[in-house]
């Protein structure tokens, strides 16, 4: 029988329980011969983890978005900074987003199905309400970080059977799903996290999952916080294209209630036991690699000597190491490739300790973004946007009297500065933050085709090294679809592209044309 990444399969769930946190691994025992007896707060570890591991992944963040944010830079090979992207980027970060939403779907089966539905409430796995309500919440995430990098994509909705919607099929199987159109996807979205969040706001007294939950410890109460604040994020992408809808839903969260601080933050902590580290230490660290440095664009900006912001921002030696030297020298972005080598991992910063730590918490929303949206939202509200810069700096644990003394000299709230700052908060979070960039064109001082990035001195003289891409003018607007769908899923491939246009780098996605 043919395999699809699209059919849920529990083997993986056999195969690969490996707990991702310490204060989780002990609650996982799982049956490889009784997938079906597997309860959901073990499905629900390996669904955070594997959906944290995806977005996070070397080939989608490392090697595609993070570059393309222009927050790193490589210093041997420079093809991808130059956005020569390997077709082969996009098949794991498919396949492993669909396994992902397999395990949460399994969550909402076992939690709907009369057979199933009262031992799915054993010991703290909580509600059965309330289980599918987070369920619901982590699959929006999914589907929205799918949607955003390749625009039409096959769908799924727990609350909304449109026939466009036919992902995770099983009875009957279907193998060969026809692709949603990214605005039907979008007013999906905002409705399913809506109603999670409803029933979680409901509940919000109530501890769901347990410690087996690792992004939130189980806590309802900033579950449906979480579940609103992504509701902001993705009615401000929306609003060129459904302000009405965009508007409603963003009022209706934020009464409802948001992200109203770091304590909320939804993060997943790793581990520092093997092989359960984070995605940036398992690709540099343990591989032993050295390749990836912080650009000459955020460091520079960082220093006040680039950009809209002339002061040093306090984030510089959070965000950074300082080179052999002592100081903080950015990697020049997009050099040819003759050039790449030049700057030896002594010479240039590379990610700071902290960043790069085996048990750093990986962001999905936090709360100095939520107060971003909400300036941006208010025409540029200065009160919000001190918030969120106050909030990024304490996040990295910025001593407080340099939290104040920046906040002093911050320029005042316009679009520039709101966005400039959103950028710098988003550092890390690489698909977030390649989205705002598409969306906005901010910030202003990112590398461009033809832009001098290095004067370096030879003893022949100044040699400029100019930014020239090797595929396409400006940064990418999409990834191309997984090789495998051109072959297994031909017709509604085909279809797909026949309304978004071509599957290129250049074309653009709903939100963004």
């Amino acid at each position: 029988m043919q395999v699809s990444h699209y059919i849920l399969f529990l083997g993986i769930l056999a195969s690969s329980f490996t707990a991702c946190s310490d204060k989780a691994f002990t609650e996982i025992n799982t049956d490889p011969n009784r997938p079906s007896s597997v309860p959901t707060p073990s499905i629900l570890v390996q669904a955070e983890k594997q959906l944290m591991d995806n977005i996070r992944s070397e080939s989608i963040n490392l090697k595609a978005a993070q570059l393309f944010s222009q927050y790193y830079s490589q210093n041997i090979y420079t093809d991808q900074s130059r956005y020569d992207i390997s077709t082969s980027f996009s098949d794991g970060y498919w396949s492993n987003a669909y396994k992902v939403l397999n395990n949460l779907t399994e969550i909402i089966t076992i939690n709907t199905n009369e057979a199933t539905k009262s031992i799915a409430t054993a010991g703290t796995a909580g509600s059965n309400v309330n289980q599918i309500a987070i369920a619901r919440t982590l699959k929006a995430y999914v589907y929205h970080n799918l949607t955003d990098v390749f625009g039409d994509i096959p769908y799924e909705s727990y609350g909304n059977k449109d026939t466009d919607f036919e992902a995770l099929q099983q009875e009957p199987a279907n193998y060969t799903p026809r692709y949603a159109t990214q605005e039907k996807i979008y007013v999906d979205l905002l409705n399913e996290l809506k109603s999670a969040a409803d029933t979680l706001y409901k509940y919000r007294s109530d501890n769901t999952f347990g410690k087996s939950d690792i992004i939130y410890e189980g806590a309802n109460e900033k579950w449906f916080r979480f579940a609103n604040s992504l509701r902001l994020r993705l009615s401000n992408r929306m609003q060129g294209k459904n302000k009405a809808l965009a508007d409603q839903h963003f009022k209706e969260a934020l009464a409802q209630g948001v992200i109203s601080g770091n304590s909320e933050n939804a993060t997943f902590k790793y581990s520092v036991s093997s092989p359960n580290e984070a995605p940036l230490f398992r690709a540099t660290v343990t591989a032993n690699r050295k390749d990836y440095a912080v650009s000459h664009v955020l460091i520079n900006v960082l220093k006040g000597e680039l950009g809209p912001i002339k002061n040093v921002d306090p984030r510089l030696s959070k965000y950074a190491l300082p080179n052999a030297s002592g100081q903080f020298i950015g990697q020049p972005y997009g050099l040819p490739l003759e050039a790449a080598g030049v700057n030896g991992p002594n010479d240039i910063s590379l990610p700071s300790a902290e960043v790069n730590a085996a048990n750093f918490p990986e962001t999905l929303l936090e709360f100095s973004e939520v107060q971003f949206l909400i300036s941006e939202h208010n025409n540029w509200d200065e009160s919000a946007y001190r918030n969120g810069v106050k909030a990024s700096l304490e996040k990295w644990n910025v001593a407080a009297a340099d939290v104040e003394k920046y906040l002093n000299v911050l320029p005042k709230a316009n679009k520039e500065q709101v966005l400039t700052q959103k950028y710098l908060a988003l550092y890390t979070q690489g698909i977030e933050s390649w989205s705002e960039i598409r969306r906005t064109g901010y910030p202003l001082f990112l590398v461009k085709k033809g832009d001098i990035v290095w004067n370096r001195i030879t003893d022949k003289g100044t040699v400029a090294y100019r930014f020239e891409p090797i595929f396409g003018t400006t940064i990418p607007n999409r990834l191309y679809y997984p090789i495998k769908e051109q072959t297994t899923n031909k017709a509604n491939y085909q279809a797909a592209l026949a309304k978004q246009g071509d599957d290129v780098l250049s074309t653009k996605i709903w939100w963004n044309k």
